[in-house]
């Protein structure tokens, strides 16, 4: 000590707010105690150990003979998240005025409960250092955030595992403050086995019962949700009661949901049932015992993963609470316990067996080597911890290249025909752009994908782009959210239930946005086109399909199930042609460069196409093209097919006011000059007085979908809610 700087004992304050952490706390606790030259032990005691329903477990810590310098009631009754959040609030507010009475040099904190959370905080706030048992595990519930918030609160951290030291480390925490110790609690339970277990199992489960031949049952509520932990706990219960062996079941600890929990045990009359002893709480010497000698262990305690390892004994681990903590090879996981059968299957294959014994956690010499540490904690060293950050590249704020980077998104449009991506501006410009046939299988095409975005993303250095993001525009439903197509159209083979948000992501290490083709038409507009600034419109693309896109009060329209805006299949018709859809009488099975193909192709093949001025090559496929040509030239069977067309195109664009009431509609893609006048005529034939003032305009965007793409990108980085 005197080496350290140090001219006096070292004053520990011990907080433990639950039965749990006592057990790893009070190895730590007889360990100071036992050496009084070095150290003053001040003990806090809070949280559920005062609580009577929790089994007032402050009386063990009496019984292994410490003083209780403070007792604090901070539970808020209510076992919901409130009552959680308030609890905290009232540790927050008791806690200074036993701090400044203690004045500690250094507050020992344990693990991840909010109890633990209200003393780093105000610990830290008081300038006192920290040392935190357990940090840098990780699982699952609100437990893991609350754990690395203590860790970067806390001034040392002694850890159990080589990977929790590595995760402290990757958080920028000092590697000199940092000790890898091990569990405290291996430290009594690696030496408990062998002792007198016999009567602890006959007190706690019936004079009757035989080694490996129950069961211990611990399952807390998951606070992140609640109500699917109450339903697995009633499966797990339900399956318990089936597999009809006897069963040790400790009440749950004092998260949210735990109230719901106990309603459950005494619906089912667990209770009282014979197979079935439910306790409160179990002396942490007598409970090693107990699960070192079970059949099997149930649940999804800590202590299941942690120290039943030590034991070999085999443990059920339900659901996600302890996601990523490291196990030995006796646990089974049961991650999505949504049946009975599911959990009963578990317990068949567990129940009896023996594993070989595990130290993950530890070797059970954790408390001298934190004892040690202790001693070298220099208390002249400064207060303000340090955080060592990974080494970063230089700051290029200044440098030139950088300041005249163009902001810019890769953009993709995935049509029924071509691939195309682009390098697109935040003004709207196509630096790049690549255009490749599509491939007609899902593999080919996504290998086509991420090397047409690599290639672009490497050529946009060159071009002093900065990609923010690559946005991707589709046909067929998409849910924008998650990056998946859902169902495509029959234009675009393979391409249902499909992940593009990931690969991409993964590929090219940049954030990915993927909407429908008709959106993105919408969305180009909003930013780039006629609808820029305009509060409610709809834009309708007229291209090999029929789509469109709907911008209400700003901001676009998905629907429910995200097939809003399918506006080519508005029914204009009740005998009309059969759509690719299945349906008839859509306005792309009138008007689309499909449908207008189709008919070409029927007048052609009664030689009722060509006219003077036209030639066609013998090999040369019919097209809408052809219909439009034959139109211009006198064509009378090509213009009434056109005029149906946009008729049909119009009558749909009627339904649209009539519902939508937009002040804009804008025609995209390569018909809409064709049918802009027919619409117009339509809307003034049919359409209520009301909404006859519609401005209809064709768009003067050359590629509306790749636009509406890197809009997906640029509208969000650049804050745009979208």
């Amino acid at each position: 000590m005197e080496k350290n700087g140090n001219n006096h004992k070292l004053r520990v304050c011990v907080a433990t707010c639950n039965r749990a952490d006592y057990s790893k706390l009070a190895p730590i606790m007889f360990g100071i105690k036992a050496e009084p030259q070095f150290f003053e032990l001040d003990v806090v005691v809070l949280g559920s150990h005062l609580i009577d329903d929790y089994g007032n477990t402050y009386r063990m810590i009496e019984q292994d003979d410490f003083d209780i310098h403070t007792r604090l009631h901070t539970i808020v009754r209510g076992e919901d998240e409130a009552a959680m959040v308030e609890s905290v609030g009232l540790a927050l507010v008791k806690l200074p005025d036993v701090l400044n009475r203690l004045k500690p040099d250094i507050m020992i904190v344990h693990g991840d409960r909010f109890d633990a959370l209200a003393l780093a905080t105000s610990a830290a706030l008081m300038n006192i250092r920290i040392l935190h048992i357990e940090g840098g595990e990780v699982s699952g519930t609100i437990d893991d955030s609350i754990r690395h918030a203590i860790t970067k609160l806390a001034h040392y951290h002694v850890c159990c595992t080589r990977s929790a030291e590595q995760h402290l480390i990757a958080m920028c925490e000092d590697h000199d403050r940092i000790l890898l110790a091990g569990c405290p609690s291996y430290d009594k339970l690696l030496s408990a086995k062998n002792k007198d277990y016999m009567s602890v199992i006959r007190m706690w489960l019936g004079e009757d019962v035989k080694t490996r031949d129950y069961i211990v049952a611990l399952q807390h509520p998951v606070t992140t949700d609640i109500k699917h932990s109450l339903k697995m706990f009633e499966l797990t219960l339900d399956a318990l009661i089936s597999f009809n062996k006897r069963t040790l079941i400790l009440f749950p600890n004092v998260d949210a949901g735990s109230k719901e929990m106990v309603r459950v045990m005494r619906k089912k009359g667990i209770e009282h049932h014979p197979n079935f002893r439910a306790v409160k709480h179990v002396p942490f010497d007598q409970f090693i015992q107990l699960v070192a000698h079970a059949g099997c262990m149930i649940g999804n305690s800590s202590c299941g993963v942690r120290e039943v390892g030590a034991f070999g004994t085999p443990v059920i681990n339900l659901g996600t609470r302890q996601t990523g903590r490291e196990t030995g090879e006796n646990v089974l996981h049961v991650r999505d316990a949504d049946t009975q059968d599911k959990i009963l299957h578990a317990l068949q294959l567990q129940f009896g067996k023996q594993y070989p014994c595990s130290k993950i956690y530890g070797d059970g010499n954790a408390v001298p080597r934190i004892l040690k540490f202790l001693k070298s904690i220099n208390l002249k060293e400064p207060l303000q911890k340090k955080f060592c950050f990974p080494p970063v590249k230089d700051n290029i704020s200044q440098d030139i290249d950088h300041i005249l980077e163009t902001q810019s998104a890769l953009a993709v449009d995935l049509g029924g025909t071509n691939l195309r991506v682009a390098i697109v501006s935040m003004k709207g410009e196509i630096v790049k752009k690549y255009t490749q046939l599509n491939p007609k299988t899902y593999e080919d095409r996504l290998e086509l994908i991420l090397k047409m975005c690599v290639e672009a993303a490497s050529e946009a250095v060159n071009v002093n782009c900065r990609i923010l993001g690559v946005g991707i525009s589709t046909g067929g439903r998409v849910n924008p959210r998650e990056g998946i197509v859902l169902h495509s159209t029959k234009l675009i083979q393979e391409w249902s239930s499909v992940d593009l948000r990931t690969p991409i992501s993964d590929a090219l290490h940049l954030p990915v946005w993927v909407d429908n083709d008709g959106n993105c038409a919408a969305l180009a507009e909003r930013k780039f086109g006629h609808g820029k600034g305009i509060e409610n419109f709809v834009t309708l693309i007229t291209g090999t399909g029929i789509g469109g896109g709907i911008i209400h009060q700003h901001e676009l329209i998905h629907g429910s199930s995200f097939c809003a805006a399918e506006l080519g299949h508005i029914v204009v018709s009740l005998d009309g042609p059969e759509c690719l859809c299945g349906s008839q009488g859509c306005i792309e099975a009138y008007a689309s460069g499909i449908a207008l193909q189709r008919e070409a192709k029927k007048l052609h093949d009664e030689d009722l196409l060509l006219v003077e001025g036209m030639s066609m090559k013998k090999e040369e496929v019919v097209s809408a093209a052809h219909l439009i040509q034959a139109a211009k030239l006198g064509n009378s069977k090509a213009d009434s097919i056109l005029r149906t067309a946009g008729t049909a195109l119009g009558l749909g664009v009627v339904n649209i006011l009539h519902t939508m009431n937009p002040s804009l509609v804008i025609l995209s893609g390569v018909l809409a000059s064709h049918y802009v006048n027919a619409v117009k005529d339509v809307i003034n034939q049919q359409a209520l007085s009301s909404v006859k003032t519609v401005d209809v305009v064709v768009s003067n965007l050359a590629d509306p979908a790749l636009l509406g793409a890197a809009s997906l990108v640029l509208d969000y980085t650049t804050r745009r809610i979208y």
